[in-house]
């Protein structure tokens, strides 16, 4: 527990957790979770068994996190996201084994998104505020609506990036580039 921040009103019943991290009020940490250095997680948040947080992890509140959810390095997860484990939820009814989402390093999901089970969410991608994510969502894209569909791409700094021209763009705030090969975007220069 050595510089790690526990609010007197959490309850926290796993050792697995990093230096540096805070955990808020009334937030609820189950055994079997493991919760890198350097993470906020915030008022009123839930983490189950099995779910595996990286370094330098932004949870915002109001946030339940479930058996079968990795969130890599850097992710942001802003507030009252909702994520599942169970594509055919009942009552009663338990799994032997829950639907796997993996959240790529860098990737942010905006307030009060839905996240179906299943999916990987790549590097640096950006789900907007109250999208329905349904399916896979590449790396860098930027992604909004109910379905969530992509409308752009986003750079490493959270930017919008602009159109694409001849397979090459330049963030306009970092000056990062990238190039866009088979419909993937890759970070091209530091």
């Amino acid at each position: 527990m050595a510089n790690r921040f526990d609010h007197p009103t959490a309850l926290v019943e796993t050792d697995n957790i990093g230096d540096g991290t805070r955990i808020w009020a009334f937030a609820h940490i189950l055994k079997g979770a493991v919760i890198g250095a350097g993470c906020n997680i915030g008022d009123h948040c839930f983490v189950e068994s099995g779910v595996v947080i990286g370094n330098d992890v932004v949870v915002k509140n109001g946030v339940a996190l479930w058996q079968g959810i990795t969130l890599q390095d850097r992710v942001f997860i802003g507030p009252n996201v909702a994520f599942t484990n169970d594509i055919f939820p009942r009552a009663k009814i338990y799994r032997a084994e829950y639907e796997h989402t993996w959240l790529g390093e860098g990737a942010s999901i905006g307030a009060n998104a839905t996240l179906l089970c299943g999916i990987t969410i790549g590097r640096y991608a950006l789900i907007g505020a109250g999208s329905v994510v349904t399916r896979d969502v590449p790396a860098f894209a930027l992604v909004y609506g109910n379905p969530a569909r992509q409308h752009g791409w986003a750079c490493m700094c959270g930017n919008p990036l602009p159109t694409i021209q001849a397979d090459a763009v330049t963030c306009p705030q970092c000056q990062r580039a990238y190039k866009l090969t088979d419909a993937r975007l890759e970070f091209e220069t530091c």
